[in-house]
């Protein structure tokens, strides 16, 4: 009993300071994660992604839902969370067998890297992830079926070109499919920009206060 009493003034600041790093861990955890889908959040994607996109066989991907708006209004903003829940893990999975990862960067727009060979279909690929997320998913009062316009830049789209530069090419890539009815888009040829007074570029329907920075929310009604 007296090495136990002799003991505790050494073990509670132990025990407290174990249990304060456990609080922070999962403090900072969460403020890495996004609450709904359980991917990271833009800020840490950016920070992995910066690291990751230089090997030669990266794939960036930009992910936007069609008719998520007509979900939410028409079955509720439960029926559309259980929507947004259900495309983040089956984003995840796809991601995690291709050696990638990916991010919810709000709304109902998603990014992903991924690792393809240069010999993959490219095709095939982006037709099982459009398969997986638009499996059934029953909501308990409706059955939906997600479906996603993607977007997909590798390096060789880009030569050069920093994550930024991989991104916003997805990105007008996505929105190209999204016009043409495809589920899914390549990064075409790199665009001679000229400068406007709006300042709008290519690809990306002008809507005011858009812009496609991962530091920055992406302020876009969902579509």
């Amino acid at each position: 009993m007296n090495l136990i009493l002799q003991a505790l003034p050494v073990a509670a600041p132990t025990v407290g300071w174990a249990a304060h790093a456990l609080f922070l861990s999962r403090r900072l955890h969460s403020a890495r994660t996004d609450r709904l889908t359980g991917l990271m959040r833009r800020e840490e994607f950016t920070a992995r992604a910066g690291r990751a996109f230089r090997h030669p066989h990266t794939a960036v991907l930009l992910l936007d839902l069609n008719g998520f708006k007509q979900i939410n209004d028409t079955h509720g903003h439960e029926a559309g969370d259980q929507v947004i829940a259900a495309v983040g893990r089956r984003l995840a999975v796809w991601c995690r067998e291709r050696g990638g990862f990916a991010a919810r960067l709000g709304g109902d727009e998603f990014t992903a890297l991924v690792r393809l060979a240069p010999e993959a279909d490219a095709d095939a690929e982006m037709t099982c992830l459009s398969a997986r997320l638009s499996a059934p998913l029953d909501t308990g009062r409706v059955t939906l079926a997600p479906r996603a316009s993607i977007g997909l830049c590798r390096p060789a789209h880009r030569p050069g070109g920093g994550l930024s530069d991989l991104l916003r090419a997805a990105d007008e890539a996505m929105y190209a499919a999204k016009r043409c009815g495809d589920h899914w888009r390549p990064a075409g040829a790199a665009p001679v920009v000229h400068r406007t007074a709006s300042a709008h570029r290519p690809g990306r329907p002008q809507r005011s206060g858009t812009h496609l920075t991962l530091l920055t929310p992406v302020r876009r009604k969902a579509s």
